[in-house]
């Protein structure tokens, strides 16, 4: 080796010993800048004074401030944004003047708080001026006059529908919301009455009677091939907390054993991470809030699903094109960035306190890990599983009716986080299990599992606890 070559290697390995020196001196910080990339790492940095310590860059402070300002905008418009619907449910099928009354200009004997009440329609107590309130209290308000839920649709304080008047105070039309079928209230002023709950399931809901209420309902006739009788007789089938979304895609009103083809209408929370929505798994969040907007809301906006021209699975889409909806003006596509944001903040609420047994609980928790397998696909903490969560109905152990109405053919996994809060008519799509012990039997037989009682009773526990 050349005297030249002698000396650039004693000065690499030099310069190695030393590297290797100051890496030894230096473990230390690296050892910190390591674990700051392992849990618990924004306190280590806030101890060392790093990155976690420092104010937020102002690009930090133009998403939070973005988030914020998403949330607030897409509570305003789950709650009272109509999406233009009023040109359908008012100006088209005339519900309103049913709401009304022939006394108030309308027809019929009208729609009373008592009434509403009773199919499932609630008031936000919030909206309610104190001095109502305190009339309500006094049992000075004539619930079963038509005029008062004319007054309380004027307060903006029944959930999910806006009333729309003219100048002299008549009602002239009306639309419904996204929190229609997706809030309820907590009963804390009266039965109904109450602040609201956004993304609860509308359990209490009676649907197809409202709309059934409608002078005319000559396009769901028009559409779907049949006279207004069998409209009629097919939206009062369906019962509390169900809807059909389908129904204007295939036009199945009945399933094969003759029962109603309606769903129960799922919770609209606890959806952040949640791959695919409703029960069929259609779409994601967004698909889902423009396929109603659009076309079950009958907003005026942009809806696109080429899968729904499928003449043969949906004959009534394929023929009215609402697979391809483009109504001008588009009230629609502007908001599902807000509304989507909003609904990824709502949490599944926590059980009451005293609502379970949290020693059973405890123990349902090992039986729903290990014995039973549930986690296997009700993945903790989403309780549904991370990607495609689809599952053929084969594996979930019944039939395909429903999974069929929808371009997958499978059904969802259900998120189970909140499940105490709608028990109300029933478990699955359709309601078949009546309870949570019934659903624990269909798997314990389809799966062989093979619980014994006090393990089938602590899972109940534990399904109530989430």
């Amino acid at each position: 080796m050349s005297t030249k070559g002698k000396v650039y290697s004693a000065s690499m390995t030099a310069l190695g010993v030393l590297g290797l020196v100051l890496i030894f001196l230096t473990r230390g910080p690296v050892v910190a800048a390591a674990e700051a990339a392992s849990p618990g790492a924004a306190a280590a940095e806030k101890k060392a004074g790093g990155a976690a310590s420092r104010p937020p860059s102002s690009f930090d402070g133009l998403v939070a401030k973005n988030a914020l300002t998403m949330i607030e905008q897409g509570r305003r418009i789950f709650r009272f944004d109509t999406f233009g619907s009023e040109a359908f449910w008012g100006d088209t099928l005339q519900l309103h003047k049913a709401i009304a009354g022939e006394k108030n200009g309308g027809v019929g004997g009208g729609v009373s708080p008592k009434t509403a009440l009773s199919v499932g329609l609630k008031v936000d107590s919030d909206a309610l001026p104190d001095s109502l309130k305190q009339q309500l209290k006094n049992g000075k308000v004539d619930l079963d006059d038509p005029a008062i839920t004319l007054a309380l649709l004027k307060l903006n304080a029944v959930v999910g529908v806006t009333g729309l008047f003219d100048q002299k105070g008549s009602i002239r039309s009306m639309g419904i919301q996204c929190a229609f079928c997706h809030s309820t209230v907590d009963d804390s002023f009266a039965p109904g009455i109450g602040k609201r709950l956004d993304g609860w399931a509308a359990r209490d809901l009676n649907v197809g009677v409202i709309v059934s209420l409608a002078p005319n309902l000559k396009p769901f006739s028009d559409l779907l091939g049949v006279d207004v009788a069998t409209v009629k007789k097919v939206l009062t089938s369906w019962g509390p907390g169900r809807f059909d979304a389908e129904l204007d895609k295939d036009g199945k009103a009945l399933r094969p054993d003759g029962k109603q083809a309606g769903t129960l209408i799922p919770p609209a929370f606890g959806l952040a991470g949640v791959n695919l929505h409703t029960w069929t798994g259609f779409g994601s969040v967004p698909y889902w809030n423009a396929y109603v907007a659009a076309t079950e809301m009958h907003g005026s906006g942009t809806f696109f699903d080429a899968r729904l021209a499928d003449k043969d699975q949906f004959p009534v889409a394929a023929k009215s094109g609402s697979g391809n909806t483009r109504a001008k003006p588009d009230l629609i596509t502007s908001k599902l960035a807000d509304l989507h944001f909003y609904q990824l903040a709502i949490p599944a609420p926590k059980p009451p306190a005293g609502s379970f047994d949290k020693g059973a609980a405890a123990r349902g928790k090992q039986v729903f890990d290990l014995k039973g397998q549930c986690a296997r696909c009700h993945v903790p903490p989403l309780y549904t599983e991370p990607g495609n969560n689809l599952h053929s109905p084969a594996e979930m152990g019944v039939d395909s009716f429903q999974a069929d109405r929808s371009p997958t053919h499978m059904y969802r996994t259900a998120p189970l986080a909140g499940l105490w809060s709608h028990q109300k008519g029933g478990f699955y799509h359709d309601g078949r299990f009546a309870n949570l012990g019934e659903v624990i039997d269909h798997y314990d037989t389809l799966l062989g599992l093979k619980f014994s009682e006090r393990e089938k009773l602590d899972l109940i526990e534990y399904l109530k606890s989430l």
